[in-house]
């Protein structure tokens, strides 16, 4: 209801009660009847003319009637959000077989990754396997081997858990200096999903390991036949045979019908179209598993077997793809921080590139290996501005500057960068990628 038609309603009230006073006390029956029947009349008239105005104001979606239900079976989002989508980098890799795309973190909300925007990684394109026909091995050093349809490993009981999956090349770009004007593509090889499925550590008790058993090999079913050596000591611990994500079945590019999860770790461990694991006594090497991620370092030697993803962290507004618009006032700085070894314990943000610091506000839910969420209040006087994002973990880790980083590794991986970044806002509120030691 307007403001002005509300006026209108209390003035048509007063003048009849006005009226009615000025009339003699054994009259005001009639008059108060007739001036009632008046009034409703006017206001019924008053209400249409309102009416007719609010018509007017309406936007047309309100004039119309919507889509029915079951219309799009399987919900889409809004075409206003058509821009929150995946991307890739077309030079980064030759062929689109064996290649990434990118999660728009800029564009994402709370901790969970919606299922169309879990980054890709493929080695050998997307498999179209029929679960009917797909099985799961279990055999090696094993008393009891194991072949599960996709049947057999739902009737086990499920356990559901929020996890990040991250590739262990995230940020790998910008080793050598600012290379990439968007968050999604420094950062955007990073999600966050609920995942559901069986304990590996109970099928394994079910095949029986043997004593000699220390080490799995993980296969893939896609035309790389993708392959990972993991500690039994990982496989006992969190490791999780997975064939439901956020509620639904796995999706052709995250694996359907079933995948292994190893949370905190490498991505690349976590293998998709899971067919079978071999038990042995030692990591497999040129002969079955296909090349290991390593990092080169400043000597010439290379680390391997570097599963866990360090704590790390970013700000996600502003960012290049999320500007500062409005010129000077109050906005909130916010971001993402996890950690692979745990918990964040808290995030630190600089607005002058890393001489002070103010504490952040952790935001939601904070769980173990799993995305994070923090902000911080900030008032704005127009400035420019250096900001940078510190996490620390519950194991004491704290995320180290850029120089610090070099210093220990060199420049010359592409993998485990997880320096705290540097985004430079400048006096119209435009965000640039930079780096600082």
């Amino acid at each position: 209801m307007s403001k002005d038609y509300k006026q209108e309603q209390i003035s048509a009230m007063e003048e009849v009660r006005r009226q009615a006073m000025a009339v003699p006390a054994q009259n005001r029956r009639e008059f108060l009847r007739k001036g009632i029947t008046y009034s409703a009349a006017a206001l019924a008239g008053a209400t249409g003319a309102a009416h007719a105005k609010n018509e007017d104001m309406l936007p047309p979606w309100t004039k119309r009637l919507g889509r029915g239900v079951v219309e799009v079976p399987y919900g889409l989002p809004s075409p206003h959000a058509k821009h929150t989508i995946r991307r890739t980098v077309d030079w980064l890799t030759a062929d689109h077989i064996a290649s990434i795309s990118f999660t728009p973190l800029q564009d994402l909300k709370g901790i969970i990754t919606p299922n169309g925007l879990v980054f890709e990684r493929y080695h050998g394109g997307i498999p179209e396997v029929d679960p009917a026909q797909h099985h799961l091995m279990i055999h090696g050093l094993v008393d009891n081997p194991l072949m599960l349809s996709m049947d057999d490993l739902m009737r086990y009981p499920s356990e559901s858990h929020i996890k990040f999956l991250e590739c262990p090349a995230n940020g790998g770009m910008e080793w050598r200096g600012a290379q990439m004007e968007a968050l999604q593509f420094t950062h955007g090889m990073i999600s966050c999903c609920e995942w559901t499925g069986v304990p590996l550590k109970v099928l394994l008790e079910e095949a029986g390991i043997r004593p000699e058993g220390k080490w799995i090999l993980a296969e893939g079913a896609d035309a790389a036949g993708m392959t990972r050596s993991i500690p039994l000591e990982k496989a006992m611990d969190d490791a999780l045979i997975v064939y439901a994500q956020n509620g639904e079945l796995l999706r052709p590019e995250q694996g359907f019908p079933v995948r292994l999860l190893c949370p905190g770790w490498e991505g690349n461990t976590s293998v998709k179209w899971l067919r079978r694991l071999k038990i042995g006594d030692q990591p497999w090497h040129h002969r079955e598993e296909t090349s290991k991620y390593t990092d080169l370092l400043a000597d010439g030697t290379a680390r391997r077997f570097t599963w866990v993803m360090e704590s790390n962290s970013v700000i996600t507004s502003p960012c290049p793809e999320k500007p500062w618009k409005f010129g000077p006032g109050k906005y909130e700085i916010e971001g993402l921080a996890w950690s692979g070894n745990g918990t964040i314990k808290g995030v630190d943000v600089s607005i002058d590139g890393g001489v002070t610091w103010r504490e952040a506000k952790l935001k939601g839910l904070v769980l173990d290996k799993a995305l994070t969420r923090f902000s911080l209040e900030f008032e704005w006087d127009g400035s420019p501005l250096l900001l940078q994002s510190r996490s620390h973990d519950n194991t004491g880790y704290v995320q180290p500057t850029l120089g610090q980083l070099r210093d220990a590794r060199g420049v010359n991986s592409i993998y485990h960068k997880n320096s705290i970044h540097t985004w430079a806002v400048a006096e119209n509120g435009g965000v640039k990628n930079v780096q600082i030691d």
